[in-house]
């Protein structure tokens, strides 16, 4: 291996643990800011429970099954995330129309205003600290981290 190939070699092992770093101080705001925008829906809402909340908002009413296959877990843990959500008046269940004997699973519309209050105040937040971003920086970073994204799910 010639000097430069070591010296290359070395500066993208640099970049990969800045990239590690960066990541890793990216994932602590976010759980944090899942946190945050948990106890903002609800003041007892798990951060868990508010993913699956804002992922129902999103998709419409589903079966426990869907959400089992879309987050990766167990028929049990969805359950109990979903009575987590019933108790606290986000979700309500109803007959599937298409099989009387499953449920469905939907954001209550109290729910969803919630949640819609939330993201648009952390959209005003994201704005008022990356005002100074021209689009064209905010569309290639947007860009970009969904390239790292689609990568890292090959």
């Amino acid at each position: 291996m010639t000097t430069s190939q070591v010296a290359s070699e070395a500066v993208r092992a640099d970049l990969l643990g800045g990239l590690e770093q960066e990541v890793g101080v990216m994932i602590r705001r976010i759980r944090r800011v899942i946190g945050e925008r948990a106890r903002s829906v609800h003041p007892e809402l798990q951060s868990s429970s508010y993913l699956m909340l804002t992922w129902l908002n999103q998709h419409g009413a589903q079966r426990a099954s869907a959400m089992a296959e879309a987050f990766g877990i167990d028929k049990g843990a969805i359950s109990r995330q979903v009575q987590h959500l019933l108790d606290l008046g986000l979700v309500d269940r109803s007959p599937d129309p298409a099989d009387g004997r499953a449920t469905l699973v939907s954001v209550t519309a109290d729910a969803a205003a919630r949640i819609a209050e939330v993201n648009e105040d952390r959209r005003r937040w994201l704005d008022d600290r990356l005002g100074d971003w021209p689009e064209q920086d905010l569309s290639e970073f947007v860009r970009m981290l969904a390239s790292y994204n689609a990568a890292l799910d090959a």
